[in-house]
This record gives structure tokens, sequence and C-alpha cells, in this order.
């Protein structure tokens, strides 16, 4: 028979939709033994997906995922816990497929969003180019990445150096940082937004601005409904945890 007055032992949690109880009091940060920040429920680590510990690289990123547990109501809300995901798919799946990761990453380069510049109307284009235009330079100044522009939605390929190049970039990255980039460059579509916001150049609300510049247009000649509203609450909403999350990790 199970002692009552035992601590309770944290069981394997899963994120997932299914409704589960909160089970804990206290949370916190600790030093874990192996290095990194341990998150702790009642002063044990919860697990991962994959039942690894839930251990990041620097207090400040343990904390933001501390934070989310503390937040927890009578049961867990999986979509409330978007650091938790980071940090499990960081742990579980990144580490074990980084060349692939940083492929995909790469790929965003050849097509990247702020290369392709609309035909008319005037005004857009003029924003596109002079809002676009400084990035693509500072991803030749400070990355070594050189993307040519193009108007029009036919595919232009880019040169195989500055692929390789973001490719290089990626691998770079540890685990975690490598897990965000790979978040953020598929919701900003541009893998130059996304190095520029893992590097701390552009804030999660400035890269997502300059990554809707026609929807913005366009809804401000149009309106915008109430569901097209919200989903770009979301996404910002995203932009704006992953810009947290790569501060945390500096």
């Amino acid at each position: 028979m199970t002692d009552p007055s035992a601590p309770r032992r944290p069981r394997f949690v899963e994120l997932s939709p299914d409704r589960v109880a909160r089970f804990w009091k206290d949370v916190g940060v600790s030093p874990a033994d192996g290095g990194g920040w341990a998150v702790t429920l009642d002063g044990r680590t919860p697990k991962t997906p994959a039942k690894a510990p839930l251990v990041l690289p620097t207090e400040a990123a343990a904390r933001l995922v501390a934070d989310e547990w503390a937040a927890q109501g009578e049961f867990l809300d999986p979509h409330s816990m978007p650091a938790t995901r980071l940090a499990s798919t960081a742990i579980d799946r990144v580490g074990q497929a980084r060349d692939a990761v940083a492929e995909e990453i790469a790929a965003y380069a050849g097509s990247d969003a702020i290369c392709y510049l609309a035909e008319h109307p005037t005004p857009l284009v003029e924003r596109q180019r002079r809002e676009w235009t400084p990035w693509r330079d500072w991803a030749v100044r400070e990355l070594g990445v050189r993307l040519e522009p193009v108007e029009g939605v036919v595919h232009r390929a880019q040169s195989p150096e500055a692929i390789a190049r973001v490719k290089t970039l990626a691998l770079q990255l540890d685990d975690f940082r490598l897990t965000g980039l790979a978040t953020a460059v598929p919701l900003l579509g541009s893998a130059v937004l996304g190095l520029a916001l893992e590097r701390g150049a552009l804030t999660g609300e400035a890269a997502f601005d300059l990554s809707r510049i026609e929807e913005d247009f366009q809804e401000g000649q149009w309106g915008v409904d109430a569901e097209a509203e919200e989903r770009t609450a979301a996404r910002r909403s995203e932009a704006n945890l992953l810009d947290r999350w790569f501060r945390a990790l500096r």
C-alpha cells in the first residue's frame, strides 16, 4: 500500500491534447548534474515525451519553460506550453536529425520570401524594396549569404554557395537554437529573417511584420475578416515566443 505522506513523484507527461490533471504544486529550476538547468516539479525533473530529463542549457531558458508549468491550472493545457514543446523537440528529435533539419532551413534560402517582390502595385513594390533590401544587405555583410531579388512569383534559383552557407550557419547552432531556427524560418518564410531573429538583429515583432508586408498591404486595401485576424495573431504570438526563446538561450 502506498504511503500517502510520501512525496509524489512526477509521472511521465507527454504533451498531447488529452486532459492531464495537474499533479504538482511547486515549480522551479536547478543546476542539472550533467550541466545545464533542469525544470523541477516539486523538486523533481519532469520528462520529455521520449522520457529524457527536461534540461535546458541556460537558467533563463529553463525558467521560460518552468513558467509555463507554473501557469497551468487544474489540467495541463499543451497549447499554452510552446517553450516546453520547443525544449522537448530539441532534446528528443533535433539532436538526432541535425543535418536534415539544417537542410530544410537552407532550402528556404532557395526561395526566401524577402527575395520575391511584387510586380505591382507600385506602392507595395516600393515598400518591399525599402524594407527588405537592408536585410538582404545584412545577410551579405553579417552572414556571408548573398541572395538575389526577383520581381514576380516565378522561381529563381539562388546560388548553391548561398544555400550551403545557410546550412553551415544552421549546423553551428546547438540543438536548442537550431530547433528555434527550424521553427522560425517556416513561420517567416525566410531563412534570412529567421537568422536575424536568432541572432537578435530583429525582434520577433519586427521579423513577423517584415514577413507579411504583402498581407498587410492587402488588408489595408480590402480589410481583414475575424478568422484571418485570429490566425495572424496566433502567428505573431509564436514569433514573439521565439524571440523570448532565443534571448533566453544567449
